[in-house]
């Protein structure tokens, strides 16, 4: 893509590919002499080999900046420090970081934008024209959103803010840049509110178990994204609870673990 080069932005990919990963997770890289990081990726030797590779191309780095603490994406810090060097890490919530980012804060030439929902340690980041998206928004497909307090309505509002920002390029955590990313992200923000609509109809058809609206509201999700569907189940129902929007009697999923899906 013509962008990337234009912005100097290249993506080191990972080969963790896998029905959550699609093609594998994106490590990102800005500038030189030097670059920034987003994202260190998973700690599989081969990935953090090449990207050291690249970073030591662009001249060393000046800072990794982590989207959220998922093992596909926070995994290889450890092992990229081991091979670059120290470099300060900056991240919400992540026990290694060196500097703890918050929404509006300014990491080198990355401004950051909290986007909590797939996570509540989200973060995005943008440089200029271009963002980096994490698990906020992938080049492909949905994200799945996990159940915390507020989650899906400050996701929604992260999408409206990032919706008024003048973008070129989306560079996300998994899956291929994008160089229309308005488009992308209204796109992200319509399909979130179409499955809420789907579900408040199921709502008001009597619909109650969770099997039940999942089948109503997510049934072209295949089972092995399915747990996936719950936990965003689970987060709708949260977020019509808070506005008072849920019939009595609706059984909410009983969510696990989804940290790294």
């Amino acid at each position: 893509m013509e962008l990337l080069k234009e912005f100097d932005v290249e993506s080191v990919r990972a080969d963790n590919p896998g029905p959550f990963t699609l093609d594998g997770s994106n490590s990102w890289l800005i500038g030189r002499d030097p670059c920034w990081i987003i994202d260190p990726g998973p700690p599989i030797d081969a990935h953090l080999d090449r990207l050291a590779g690249q970073v030591a191309i662009r001249g060393g780095a000046g800072g990794i900046a982590v989207t959220h603490d998922h093992a596909d994406h926070s995994g290889g810090l450890e092992g990229l420090l081991a091979r670059i060097g120290e470099a300060p890490v900056g991240a919400a919530e992540l026990a290694a970081a060196s500097v703890t980012l918050a929404d509006g804060d300014q990491f080198g030439p990355l401004t950051v934008y909290a986007t909590p929902g797939h996570s509540p340690d989200h973060l995005a980041f943008v440089s200029g024209e271009v963002i980096f998206t994490g698990d906020a928004v992938l080049g492909i497909g949905s994200v799945y959103i996990a159940p915390d307090e507020g989650a899906l309505a400050g996701y929604l509002a992260a999408l409206d803010r990032l919706i008024s920002l003048d973008l070129e390029l989306l560079c996300p955590g998994h899956g291929p840049a994008l160089d229309d990313p308005r488009e992308r992200l209204i796109e992200y923000r319509d399909h979130r509110l179409d499955r809420e609509r789907m579900l408040v109809e199921a709502l008001a058809e009597g619909l109650r178990s969770s099997d039940q609206l999942l089948d109503a509201a997510w049934g072209d999700v295949g089972p092995i994204l399915r747990p996936a569907a719950e936990a965003t189940l689970a987060a709708h129902i949260d977020k019509l609870a808070g506005e008072g929007r849920l019939p009595a009697g609706v059984e909410r999923p009983s969510i696990g673990d989804y940290g790294g899906l």
